[in-house]
């Protein structure tokens, strides 16, 4: 009986001696992956195993991890199929549709959005440049047409146009006239002008002329004829023909003519001036975008956001290779891991594998204490 119990506490005794030292020795193996965390030297001696494996091989693993994320985790491929996924880009359309949206609803104004990027006085550059750009097509065209009649210039439409409204201008100028000789102001220019051209005439004829009136005003007998003879369907010809003559007239004149009737300066000046009242460009850089943007806000929203990022998508999966060969991932990964302190990578890797360590401490331990109750059953048959 005794020596029964002596076999069975020997045994008992070699499992847990055996299980101690399979434990202690792969927990102090995983510890003599990360510590100790520097050399240690009894006087010039190094201390063999120090520092531990992983604070040793440090810069061979930051080349090693930088390889891996670029070979094996974030290759050309991958990222590629991703861009390509239509659930990722559809999903990427609703953020930029939503951003789009916001963004839209901002009452900033594009020369204020601009001023943050830098741009200053946008709106007086673009003014510049584009009364540069009116200097030089001015130049250009005068340099091809300036010896040339303007009736080989003007478009052929705009001179038919001209030759249709004549008759209408002629109408216009003659009812001005009748209503400015039907006022009171144009009674009294009447008048006036009566009056001057009796004191100008103060001989025999004028006395004559006076004696005849008597005291009858010589501006209520010439107004009704000066109307009547507006309102003469001869006069409207005449006027027409006026017109129709001097117009002929100024479509034989060289263009260089109109620099030399009007001055250079004054023709570029209107020209630019047209040119800016047509365009708005206040309206435009001044207005807030919510304004500018508000006829278009769907077609944007909905069509522009969708076909910008479908764009961008096929755009950056051709690209990936090459855009990644820039960014230069490799480098990145690796200089940041040899940025990390010791004491952060073993933090990292436990908090990552701290339940795998475990059940290697415990599988040491297993291992131990059966290696411990073979070697006790092997002693008892020696």
């Amino acid at each position: 009986m005794f020596n029964r119990m002596q076999i069975m506490l020997t045994i008992i005794l070699m499992v847990i001696i055996g299980a101690i030292i399979g434990g202690v020795t792969n927990a102090l193996a995983i510890k003599m992956l990360f510590r100790p965390y520097k050399t240690l030297y009894v006087g010039k001696w190094r201390v063999p195993f120090t520092p531990g494996l992983i604070p040793k091989r440090r810069d061979e693993l930051a080349e090693q991890m930088g390889k891996m994320v670029v070979n094996h985790l974030l290759t050309p491929e991958s990222i590629q199929r991703k861009f390509l996924n239509e659930g990722f880009e559809k999903e990427f359309t609703g953020v930029v549709q939503k951003e789009m949206a916001n963004f839209l609803k901002t009452t900033k104004s594009p020369a204020e959005l601009l001023e943050k990027f830098g741009v200053m006085d946008v709106q007086g550059k673009t003014e510049k440049r584009l009364n540069e750009a009116i200097a030089q097509k001015y130049e250009n065209l005068m340099e091809n047409y300036r010896e040339q009649p303007l009736k080989h210039i003007v478009p052929g439409d705009l001179i038919g146009k001209v030759n249709e409204k004549i008759p209408s201008i002629s109408t216009f100028i003659l009812q001005k006239g009748i209503d400015y000789f039907s006022s009171y102001e144009g009674y009294l220019r009447i008048q006036r002008m009566a009056d001057d051209f009796l004191k100008e005439r103060s001989g025999v004829l004028g006395s004559m002329m006076q004696m005849l009136m008597g005291n009858i005003n010589i501006a209520d007998k010439i107004q009704p004829e000066i109307i009547k003879f507006l309102k003469n369907e001869g006069t409207a010809d005449i006027i027409t023909t006026l017109l129709k003559n001097e117009w002929e007239k100024v479509l034989e004149w060289k263009a260089v003519k109109i620099e030399e009737q009007f001055k250079k300066e004054n023709v570029l000046s209107f020209i630019k001036n047209s040119v800016n009242k047509v365009i708005k460009l206040d309206h435009y850089f001044q207005a807030p975008i919510s304004n500018l943007a508000d006829p278009y806000r769907t077609e944007i929203i909905e069509t522009l956001a969708s076909n910008t990022v479908k764009l961008l998508s096929d755009w950056l999966s051709n690209r990936v290779d090459e855009l990644m060969k820039r960014l230069r991932l490799q480098e990145i990964v690796r200089d940041q891991v040899e940025t990390f302190s010791v004491e952060r990578l073993e933090e990292m890797v436990l908090s990552i594998t701290k339940s795998e360590l475990k059940m290697i401490t415990y599988l040491g331990a297993l291992l131990g204490g059966i290696i411990g109750l073979f070697q006790g059953i092997i002693a008892l048959f020696i």
